[in-house]
């Protein structure tokens, strides 16, 4: 039993540590709000990991992976949020280039709140529904038969989220004391054109991917 929830852990620490759309948004909301924002983020993530424990606990988890319906429905909305949160940063690429332009007369937008990062952190992880079946694919091969299955899957899971919570929290650590070397807008603006791409991208190989 021990072996597997060490098993366990080391794949779920190589998992965390792929970078993915959770990665670029927390390192894009630390760099621009500072370690507040990027908490913020962490907690919205970590909440929509308590919602996929609810849909595996009660099953409806396995909805996703038989009803084609129900998977393309969830897949689009998550794909399209990606896709806006995208666009948004490389609007504010784009908008960083006016700015600096002593001709443009644009006022700065206001810096985002941190319900608006948590709230970001919750659909970017809760409407991605590849989690859901990553994790009914991935758990059974470290699960122990018994009546306890169920208790060890939502743990499981837990020890999942908590391994990518101190990751992420180290990674605001990281990216909020770079905050300094990004205030420059030509840095700014790349840095919000690179998590733009990454973002457009993530969110076209979930809309395109079949399961």
């Amino acid at each position: 039993m021990e072996t597997q929830w060490l098993a366990f852990a080391f794949a779920a620490l190589m998992v965390t540590l792929a970078p993915g759309p959770d990665t670029f948004l927390v390192i894009g909301n630390a760099l621009s709000g500072g370690v507040r924002r990027g908490l913020a983020t962490v907690a919205g993530i970590l909440t929509g990991g308590l919602f996929h424990v609810a849909l595996f606990a009660f099953g409806v988890a396995r909805l996703l992976m038989y009803s084609e319906r129900a998977f393309w429905t969830i897949k689009m909305l998550g794909a399209g949020y990606l896709a806006w949160l995208g666009v948004k940063a490389l609007r504010s690429a784009f908008a960083a280039r006016v700015e600096a332009d002593p001709a443009a007369a644009i006022e700065p937008s206001p810096r985002p709140s941190l319900w608006r990062s948590y709230a970001q952190g919750v659909l970017t992880n809760a409407l991605n529904p590849k989690i859901a079946i990553f994790y009914l694919a991935f758990l059974p091969q470290f699960l122990a038969p018994g009546p306890d299955m169920a208790m060890q899957s939502i743990a499981m899971i837990a020890m999942h989220y908590a391994i990518g919570t101190v990751w992420l929290s180290l990674l605001v650590i990281g990216a909020s004391r770079m905050a300094g070397a990004v205030r420059s807008t030509r840095v700014a603006r790349a840095l919000d054109g690179v998590i733009g791409a990454m973002m457009l991208g993530f969110g076209a190989k979930l809309a395109c991917s079949s399961r």
